[in-house]
C-alpha cells in the first residue's frame, strides 16, 4: 500500500478551488512498477485521460451532448472532441464544467448566459468548447459565479466571464467578457483558487492576492465591504503552498501543515471554534501535517499525511462524513462506517465531500439531491457516510461543482468498468 500512495498521490494534485485537479504531463508520468496496476499501465504508455460526469444537467454541464432536467446518478463521459483528447485537469463551476488538455488548452461546456464559456458567445454548449485565445495553460478554477481562470505556464492569470464585483481582475468594473483577459499586476503565480465572485492567486513566494468581492471579508485583508477591481496581497499570510474558496470563504495551506481561514462563517465553516465571519485569516486549530484542502458551501476539507480526512462546518445533509448529522465548529475525522483510510486526494461540492483512495477509488458523501454521489441510486437522498462511487475505473483526479462531480481516468481502463 504505501507505494501505491505514492504513486497515485503524484496524479493527483489539488491546485485550485472550487475543485479543481490537475495531473502532470505524460512525460512526466511514466508508470512504475511497484503496483498490481503496474503491467497493465505499461501496455498503453504514455498514458492519456479523459472526464467523466454526473449530476445536474439542467443546461448541459455534463458535456456529454446531452440537455435534461433529469440528472444523471451515474458518471457518463464527457465528449471527446478533436482538440480535447487528453484531460489533465477538470474544474466544476455553477453549472459549468471546464477541463485543460495536455496541450494546454482550456475546454468548457454548460451554461453560458455570462460568457462563462469563454468562447465568445453566450450560447449555451452540452459538448465542450474551447476557450478562445488561451494556450500554454497549467492550472484552471472555476467560480461559481460565471467565471472561468486559467493559469499560464508563465504565471500570469486569465479570466473571462461575469465581472458584476470586478472578479475578472482587469480595472475594469461591472463590464462581462466572454473572451479571456489578462489579470491585471500577477506574475509568478503558481496556483489559483475561485469562489461566487471572488478569486485568489498564490506567488511563487509564497504570498496570497485576491480581488472581487468584499462582502463577507473575502478579501482577507482586514477591510470590510469594498470589493476590488484588481488583485491586493493578503498581507497575514505567508510561506503558503495551497488555496482553496467557496460559499464566501477561503482557505490557505501553509508549508508548516497548518490550515487558515477567512470570510464567511455561518455554519462555522471557518472551523476555530465560533460563528464569527472574519476579515483577516484566522488559524484553524487541531490540524497538522495536512497535505491538501477543499472547500464547500459552509463545509470544508482537509486531508492530512497519513491519509486521514477532515471536516468542520455545516452538517445537516451529511457533508461531514462522520455518520452523523450534527455541526461542527471544529475539524473532526471523515470516519464512515468502516473508516475512510488511504486517501491521497479531496474534493467538494456544494453540500458534499469527495476522496480518492491510493488505489484509485473514489468516495463521496453529503447530498445527493440531484445526483451528486454519483452512487446510480436516486432513493438515497444523502448520505452521512463516504459511498464509492460505482462504474469509474482507475480515477486519477476527482473534482466538485455545486451540483455535478466531475474525474479523470485512464483510457487504458475503461472496459467494463464505465
Amino acid at each position: 500500500m504505501p507505494s501505491q500512495q505514492r504513486r497515485i498521490g503524484t496524479w493527483a494534485v489539488v491546485l485550485a478551488a472550487a475543485g479543481a485537479v490537475a495531473l502532470p504531463t505524460a512525460a512526466s508520468a511514466a508508470p512504475t512498477t511497484d503496483g498490481p496496476s503496474a503491467e497493465a499501465e505499461h501496455a498503453f504508455a504514455p498514458p492519456t485521460y479523459t472526464a467523466r460526469a454526473w449530476g445536474l444537467n439542467n443546461v448541459g454541464q455534463l458535456g456529454n451532448g446531452t440537455t435534461s432536467p433529469t440528472p444523471s446518478y451515474s458518471a457518463v463521459p464527457v465528449t471527446d472532441l478533436t482538440g480535447l483528447d487528453d484531460v489533465r485537469a477538470v474544474a466544476g463551476g455553477y453549472t459549468v464544467g471546464f477541463a485543460l488538455n495536455s496541450d494546454g488548452t482550456v475546454w468548457a461546456w454548460g451554461l453560458n448566459d455570462v460568457g462563462q464559456l469563454g468562447n465568445g458567445t453566450i450560447i449555451n454548449s452540452n459538448v465542450p468548447v474551447q476557450v478562445a485565445g488561451l494556450d500554454g495553460i497549467r492550472a484552471i478554477a472555476a467560480g461559481t459565479d460565471g467565471n472561468g481562470y486559467a493559469l499560464r505556464r508563465d504565471g500570469t492569470v486569465w479570466a473571462w466571464g461575469a465581472n458584476t464585483t470586478g472578479q475578472l481582475g482587469n480595472g475594469q468594473p461591472i463590464a462581462n467578457s466572454t473572451i479571456p483577459v489578462q489579470v491585471v499586476g500577477l506574475a509568478g503565480i503558481r496556483a489559483i483558487a475561485a469562489d461566487g465572485s471572488t478569486a485568489y492567486a498564490l506567488r511563487r513566494d509564497g504570498t496570497v492576492w485576491a480581488w472581487g468581492s468584499n462582502t463577507t471579508g473575502q478579501l482577507g485583508n482586514g477591510q470590510p465591504i469594498a470589493n476590488s477591481i484588481l488583485p491586493i496581497q493578503i498581507p497575514a499570510l505567508s510561506d503558503i503552498r495551497a488555496i482553496t474558496a467557496r460559499g464566501a470563504s477561503a482557505f490557505a495551506l501553509r508549508r508548516d501543515g497548518t490550515v487558515w481561514a477567512w470570510g464567511s462563517n455561518t455554519t462555522g465553516q471557518l472551523g476555530n471554534g465560533t460563528l464569527v465571519p472574519s476579515l483577516t485569516p484566522v488559524a484553524v486549530p487541531n490540524l497538522t501535517n495536512i497535505r491538501r484542502i477543499a472547500a464547500g458551501v459552509g463545509v470544508t476539507y482537509a486531508l492530512d499525511e497519513n491519509g486521514t480526512v477532515w471536516a468542520w462546518g455545516d452538517n445537516t445533509l451529511g457533508q461531514l462524513g462522520n455518520g452523523s448529522l450534527a455541526p461542527s465548529l471544529i475539524p473532526l475525522p471523515v470516519t464512515g462506517e468502516t473508516g475512510l483510510v488511504g486517501a491521497v486526494s479531496i474534493a467538494a461540492g456544494a453540500s458534499g465531500g469527495y476522496a480518492l483512495r491510493w488505489d484509485g477509488t473514489a468516495f463521496a458523501w453529503g447530498s445527493n439531491s440531484v445526483g451528486q454521489l454519483g452512487n446510480g441510486n436516486p432513493a438515497v437522498a444523502q448520505s452521512a457516510v463516504p459511498l464509492p462511487i460505482p462504474g469509474l475505473g482507475d480515477v486519477r483526479a476527482i473534482s466538485g461543482g455545486i451540483f455535478d462531480g466531475y474525474a479523470i481516468v485512464s483510457r487504458g481502463f475503461q472496459g467494463t468498468e464505465l
